[in-house]
């Protein structure tokens, strides 16, 4: 690291990336930073510098050897961290950059007097990680699958068995137990994972109460979908149109074809096409009749809420929101461990509730590549008025974002 560069970075001040610490940091101390920031982005301890920014310089002999093996013993799993020094910063004082980029193996501890402790950091401090924020993370990291999780209350009688039966027979092709034995029911439903043993009961799993479940916001209060529609281009209280879409995920057919009742996507398109205007155009003599939005690639930005949307973040629905000029869809929660913007216009699969994609791809709504946003959603908006889908990663969110009209300046 150049020294000008150092500098740069000491006078920006410590952030949710940075940490400035002196040499005499305690093993255990520059674990629980290093850890805050595997669990987080990635980041920086500048070890040598005041909490002001000031140069008190390294002298502890060997120092590159200390931090390494503090990283072995102290944080699980073991780290190795990028190590760069800035040298004479000032006259005879030298800083060492400790730098650890995100972590593939989330969540990370700092072990200490025999302890795990989980940290995470907001702004320019370390905190220790709340359960829910934990379990958030292992759940990222594919190490916890909170779909399994048992609904305590939620026995078979919380499960729609008409959907259940639909399921197993038209879908799958099978037979399904006759609607009084309960017993066969349950032990079906615990080899598919839609149920689970707690506490001594068969209980739905969150999954089964998801896909098939009678009143799934009773046992799930975050399984919706609030769906707003505005006159303008910002949130505002006038709205046109404000719902609550409730219900499982899935659609109940009927034996002859149509559906008898409609799941979540088929509720969400319902509310897109009452508050959007049909479209026509003509190619060549043959009239074209449409909508703001096409409907596949509406129905693949919904899909891809309710399945992959992080379901341990309570308090908050899936967002639906019409605006004058696009179409918004907010799901809660980061996207999974390794998963970019970039990867998934590449076509990088990935699946954070994958009992959730395996059923839904049974019921046709996600393909079997799980490529959508490459093969349905980008060339779907293209051939509709010639723009992309924006997909914006946030903090604690997952934006896909639809253009009504074709690009202006304003927009690229």
């Amino acid at each position: 690291m150049s020294n000008a560069e150092l500098r740069a970075l000491i006078a920006g001040g410590e952030d949710s990336t940075l940490e400035f610490k002196r040499d005499e940091v305690r093993n255990h101390d520059l674990a629980k930073e290093l850890v805050a920031f595997l669990n987080l982005e990635g980041g920086t301890v500048l070890l040598g510098v005041e909490d002001g920014g000031g140069i008190s310089g390294v002298t502890r002999d060997r120092a590159e050897e200390w931090v390494s093996e503090s990283c072995r013993v102290k944080i699980e799993p073991p780290i190795l961290p990028l190590l760069s020094w800035a040298r004479d910063v000032e006259p005879g004082r030298h800083v060492l950059a400790v730098r650890v980029t995100a972590g593939p193996d989330k969540p990370y501890a700092r072990v200490h007097q025999g302890r795990k402790t989980y940290f995470i950091r907001v702004g320019s401090t370390s905190r220790e990680a709340s359960r829910e924020e934990l379990e958030r993370m292992y759940q990222a990291s594919g190490r916890l699958h909170y779909g399994r999780k048992p609904v305590p209350g939620a026995g078979l009688d919380a499960l729609d068995r008409r959907r259940l039966r639909d399921y197993l027979t038209r879908v799958l092709g099978g037979g399904a137990p006759d609607t009084a034995d309960r017993d066969e029911w349950e032990t079906l439903l615990r080899n598919l994972e839609l149920m689970t043993v707690s506490a001594g009961h068969t209980v739905a799993t969150v999954d089964g109460v998801l896909l098939f479940g009678k009143t799934p916001n009773r046992f799930v209060p975050q399984s919706g979908i609030r769906a707003v529609c505005h006159s303008g281009t910002a949130a505002d209280y006038a709205t046109r149109a404000d719902e609550d879409l409730r219900g499982p995920l899935l659609p109940l057919q009927g034996q002859d074809g149509p559906l008898v009742e409609i799941g979540l996507v088929e509720q969400a398109w319902d509310f897109v096409r009452r508050n959007t205007l049909p479209t026509a155009r003509f190619d060549g003599p043959r009239r074209v009749d449409g909508w703001e939005y096409p409907e596949s690639v509406v129905r693949e930005a919904v899909v891809n809420a309710l399945v992959h949307r992080d379901y341990s973040i309570a308090g908050t629905d899936i967002m639906l929101g019409i605006y004058a000029d696009r179409l918004e869809i907010q799901s809660p929660g980061r996207l999974p461990n390794t998963v970019t913007v970039e990867g998934m216009k590449s076509g990088m699969r990935y699946a954070r509730n994958q009992a959730l994609v395996n059923v839904m791809r049974d019921y046709g709504y996600v393909e079997a590549r799980g490529m959508g946003v490459r093969n349905k959603m980008i060339p779907g908006m293209r051939a509709h008025n010639g723009t992309e889908p924006h997909l914006i990663e946030e903090e604690h969110r997952f934006t896909v974002r639809l253009w009504r009209d074709p690009p202006s300046e304003a927009k690229r």
